[in-house]
């Protein structure tokens, strides 16, 4: 692969300066432009130690408008990233609609070095290859640009440029790789090989040349604007985000299997749920001690009780060990970033737990049904909300999904309630009832997320509503059980 890149190019100085000029005034033209898209730029720097990667990036941000670009050291893992899933630290870094980021080592740093230093087998860096080919398209599919360089040297090159004393930590750890060479190389090219895809191909440079590697980084990274640009103005307009008319729900749905009747007696709900909360007391300090965090995300019906269930939750933890997430409509923060970024950021640290009152499955059941999002949006949702939760799994953390069910006979006293008492009456709005006349499309897009979604390693559990001493009872049961058996687990 790599020997196709091995030209010893040059560029003299004259003409990199002729050509230097014309390139930054289209650089920046494009940029300027760029900003009234709905695309943003990553731009990915990799390559061999000793590339000189750093002036890359330099040469860049002095050709490029600062105001509108930002730049990610992706060097050594703070405290606070290696206590959460390995991609936390790189959706923090996605830059908003309209501007650029550069990303100076990435996702692809850390199982390149793990495999060539022998701590993974191959199989695990083509596991991990897989996940970040799923990450890429998933944000490619939302409309952001992922420019991904490789500036490569031959052993014999990187060689002579590291020749002499290392003058400083980045040198020596240069060094250092030098005497593992082939191994990089080889485990480089397979990660390559793996993830040259068509929606976020790999750009391999000659880097023995400063001049040539800068002009050719440069020219790709206009074309591949200029293609957004284009792309953008011949497009035709965007599809109408109107709900369509949903088909009438036939059949048993996994709603249809829920006991909503169940009840259960005041005394036998106080001593149940003190045995509970007990319990998941313990345990949440056990796992605080295991370093294994917990999300816990409710869904449900509107007025059927999740926050009633999340007090419940809470009152069983030390206000140190958690925090409850509120998710809302999207700020504009929020909406200028993939749906996912909002969730990812709230992740909490090992050991600790994270409540979301509302979720990521907003994308699928709100946004489908009020028409929000369209339909190749909200289809393509399960399985990058899998994804997103497989990874959460892989790092160690436990998830549990709730939806509390209630009937719709059961939502409508709850609403008059709602009215009818004043301390209530701020928890029922109009947008409640105009969700109540949906109940049919909701209740299909409910079964499909399930169907779809409630995998091995984070499945669904639906919880009876009509009686909330039983829903509060169950949930905090089946949160200790989940929390048990995931820390008896190594």
């Amino acid at each position: 692969m790599f020997e196709a890149v091995e030209l010893h190019k040059k560029v003299s100085k004259e003409d990199f300066t002729k050509e230097v000029l014309e390139l930054r005034t289209q650089l920046l033209k494009a940029q300027y432009e760029l900003k009234d898209t709905k695309s943003s730029v990553i731009v990915i720097i990799s390559g061999v130690e000793g590339a000189n990667k750093s002036g890359v990036v330099n040469r860049l941000n002095e050709w490029l408008d600062s105001r509108w670009i930002r730049n990610h050291a992706f060097w050594d893992e703070t405290d606070e990233e290696r206590l959460r899933p390995f991609q936390w630290r790189f959706w923090r870094a996605m830059p908003p609609r309209g501007t650029m980021a550069i990303m100076f080592g990435s996702w692809y740093t850390q199982p390149i070095v793990n495999h060539a230093l022998g701590k993974w087998h191959g199989s695990q860096l083509d596991a991990e290859m897989r996940r970040i080919e799923e990450l890429e398209r998933m944000l490619t599919d939302d409309g952001h640009v992922i420019i991904k360089f490789w500036f490569h040297l031959s052993k014999s090159a990187e060689r002579k440029r590291l020749k002499g004393k290392a003058k400083n930590r980045l040198t020596k750890l240069a060094k250092k790789y030098l005497k593992s060479y082939d191994d990089f190389v080889a485990s480089s090219a397979r990660a390559i090989q793996q993830t040259d895809t068509g929606n976020a191909p790999w750009h391999l440079i000659d880097a023995e040349d400063n001049r040539y590697r800068d002009l050719k980084a440069g020219k790709i990274l206009l074309e591949r604007v200029r293609e957004i640009l284009e792309r953008q103005k011949s497009s035709a307009p965007s599809a109408s985000r109107a709900p369509k008319t949903m088909p009438t729900l036939t059949g048993r749905t996994v709603l249809d299997t829920v006991d909503v009747e169940k009840k259960i007696s005041d005394a036998e709900y106080k001593k149940q749920l003190e045995k509970y909360q007990d319990r998941l007391r313990q345990l949440a300090w056990t796992a605080r001690e295991a370093r294994r965090s917990v999300v816990a995300m409710f869904e449900g019906w509107d007025a059927a009780g999740k926050g009633g269930a999340i007090r419940r939750v809470t009152a069983a933890l030390d206000a140190r060990l958690y925090s409850v997430i509120s998710v809302a409509a999207p700020t504009d923060e929020e909406k200028a970033r993939h749906y996912l970024w909002r969730f990812w950021r709230h992740l909490p640290r090992d050991g600790y737990f994270t409540i979301y009152d509302r979720s990521w499955y907003g994308r699928v059941l709100v946004e489908r049904v009020e028409g929000f999002a369209r339909q190749d949006e909200w289809m393509r949702a399960y399985q990058e909300i899998n994804d997103f939760e497989e990874n959460l799994a892989l790092h160690g953390v436990i998830l549990c999904k709730f939806w509390v069910h209630i009937s719709a006979d059961e939502q409508l006293r709850r609403f008059k309630e709602r009215e009818a008492t004043p301390w209530k009456q701020h928890k029922i709005t109009e947008e409640d009832w105009r969700n109540r006349e949906k109940w049919d499309a909701y209740a299909q897009a409910i079964n499909e997320m399930v169907m779809r979604t409630s995998t091995t390693f984070a499945p669904w559990t639906v919880i009876p509503g009509n009686d909330k001493k039983v829903s509060r009872v169950e949930i905090v049961k089946y949160l200790s059980n989940r929390v048990e058996k995931a820390l008896e687990k190594k």
